[in-house]
């Protein structure tokens, strides 16, 4: 069940007792909610804590968010920004988690680790423990080397005081996810295998899990070879069984995993002893497409093993979702464990996302759900506004909680990661980017989500061209 109050574990969202208020949907709100969901859809309501408005940071003074009112919140960690070990901060931040919370001495202290989604770089992270540290060698042009990695951050007393890199020589870490034995897994978006230098060693293979501990001197830079080599996304440790979710970002070739490790009370490094890959497949139907989906839509789940979790990335021609109109196929690049799956009767989403632990569920994010916004020709299957799925881990029942419906982006702009609050509120972080929409303009925003499945906006990227323009000026 959704929570009524929707708040995030990042720090810098604080709210009050007298914002612990009941979602407030009204006659219009409530009008709408039942025309969405006689169709199978979400809707877009009034947010229970009230309107959000720019505020200012309070460390630029620039108002970078919209919040409600008695919200604040402080940026840290700029590209660029020296870091306690002299490093600059890597640029491109993507998924984060907080792996250690405890008190020091009067203080209390949580360590955050932070991805970095780079490509190829001519300036990579260094003098941390490293995968992949081959240089590419162009024919003109800067030598380039995995620019990926992460970086931790301690704070104190809801105050940043440090931060240093952790790994180097991934590439495209886009999300990951924590662990109970307080570590974070930082996940490859891509199953690159690196080409040649001039002369130079055959750089390594992408597509990995990678395990980042507090102590950046202690991340042992070697994939998790069991968890597949996979269009990696973000994953969640079921903390009863020691089975780890696995989403995969692959628009139309996207499979949904479960690695069984052989150490089942987890601790770090335990991963990397071994395990079992596993491809969800719906009980009684092959290939089941999950590319489109309406809010109640149940599936129940089996598990089929992948023979070869290391296996080389296909191509496929005359494969369904990958032609210009409809679901027409098309030629489809994917990763070889899908592929496995795929052949096996395991079910496909479109771009499996963000995914979360709490109270015996996982909460899972497809980000492109749906029919393309589009009526003409026929709209195509999976590239919609997304949706987010509960999967019962007892009962291994999946059910799509959230839908957007087409051409309706003010509902959801493809939502990407996802977080629970401890009380169960469920906030999603949307990801496509600046849009307008009945003569409005919306940031990438922040979306809790109520009980009837229905959003609302919590936060809202405020960083319009002035205010970039003011930050440039600040220095």
């Amino acid at each position: 069940m959704l929570s009524r109050l929707s708040a995030s574990r990042r720090t810098f969202l604080k709210s009050s007792s007298s914002l612990a208020a009941a979602p407030f949907v009204g006659t219009l709100g409530a009008l709408q909610t039942r025309i969405a969901h006689a169709a199978g859809f979400s809707a877009l309501v009034a947010s229970p804590y009230g309107p959000i408005a720019p505020v200012n940071d309070l460390t630029t003074g620039l108002p970078l968010l919209k919040l409600p009112e008695g919200f604040s919140y402080k940026s840290y960690g700029w590209t660029g920004d020296m870091m306690n070990d002299g490093l600059a901060t890597p640029g491109s931040h993507d998924g984060m988690g907080v792996i250690r919370s405890r008190r020091v001495g009067r203080s209390s202290e949580m360590v955050l680790v932070r991805n970095h989604e780079r490509g190829n770089s001519s300036s990579p992270i260094l003098n941390v423990p490293t995968y992949d540290n081959v240089f590419n060698v162009p024919t003109s042009g800067s030598p380039t080397r995995p620019g990926g990695g992460t970086s931790n951050l301690v704070f104190r007393d809801g105050n940043w005081v440090s931060s240093f890199a952790s790994l180097a020589g991934t590439l495209v870490n886009c999300a990951g996810g924590v662990t109970p034995w307080g570590t974070w897994l930082t996940c490859e978006e891509t199953i690159s295998n690196r080409a040649t230098g001039l002369n130079g060693p055959v750089g390594l293979k992408h597509g990995y899990v990678f395990e980042v501990p507090v102590d950046a001197a202690m991340t042992n830079p070697q994939p998790i070879v069991g968890m597949g080599r996979l269009v990696h996304e973000a994953c969640a440790v079921d903390p009863r069984t020691g089975f780890v979710y696995e989403t995969e970002d692959n628009r139309n070739a996207s499979g949904f995993y479960r690695y069984v490790p052989n150490v089942v009370l987890g601790a770090p490094g335990t991963l990397e002893q071994g395990g079992r890959l596993f491809g969800a497949k719906v009980v009684g139907v092959n290939n089941a497409d999950l590319n489109v989906a309406n809010v109640g839509d149940t599936y129940q789940l089996e598990w089929v093993e992948i023979s070869n979790p290391d296996a080389d990335p296909q191509i496929r021609t005359n494969f369904p979702g990958f032609g210009s109109t409809a679901n027409a196929t098309g030629t489809a690049a994917m990763s070889g464990p899908f592929a496995l799956g795929w052949d096996a009767g395991c079910l496909r989403m479109s771009r499996g996302e963000g995914i979360w632990y709490w109270n015996r569920k996982m909460y899972i994010v497809d980000t492109a759900t749906g029919l393309e916004n589009r009526a003409s020709p026929p709209p195509r299957f999976g590239r919609g506004d997304g949706a987010v799925w509960e999967l019962d881990l007892d009962t291994q029942m999946l059910t799509c909680i959230f839908a957007v419906p087409q051409n309706a982006s003010s509902v959801g702009n493809n939502p990407d990661n996802v977080t629970v609050s401890p009380k169960g509120g469920i906030l999603l972080c949307e990801d496509g980017g600046t849009f307008s929409a009945a003569g409005q303009t919306f940031g990438a925003r922040m979306m809790g989500l109520n009980l009837d499945g229905d959003a609302w906006a919590f936060a809202e990227n405020n960083l319009t061209p002035a205010v970039v323009a003011a930050s440039v000026a600040q220095g």
